[in-house]
């Protein structure tokens, strides 16, 4: 199964806490059905210190997953949020492309 989202996307977040806000996918979690995004959901944690890895304790910003629902492309051309469709070149090669523009995502 192509994944419509892949790692090292540019996306903008279309509901919740962070809608409207962009980053480059981190990585896909979850049978790809979840994201982690570069500063999107960002939640505390609180760590214990490790010595061994030089770690300091406290409490620490860190990405939680977000569900690929809430995201879509960011369509380059318009620089905005565009659905992602696909279709096949005539040597065969399946690739993704913008519904908005019609551009190639994967050149």
């Amino acid at each position: 199964m192509a994944a419509k989202i892949r790692k090292n996307d540019q996306v903008i977040v279309i509901a919740g806490k962070d809608k409207g806000r962009q980053g480059a996918v981190l990585r896909i979690v979850d049978d790809g059905q979840r994201a982690y995004v570069e500063g999107i959901n960002l939640v505390k944690k609180h760590t214990k210190p490790n010595p061994q890895q030089e770690q300091p304790g406290g409490i620490i910003e860190k990405e939680a997953p977000i569900h690929i629902s809430k995201l879509a492309l960011i369509d380059p051309t318009s620089n905005q949020a565009s659905r992602v469709g696909f279709k096949l070149l005539e040597d065969g090669k399946k690739v993704r492309y913008f519904k908005r523009s019609g551009e190639l995502v994967d050149v």
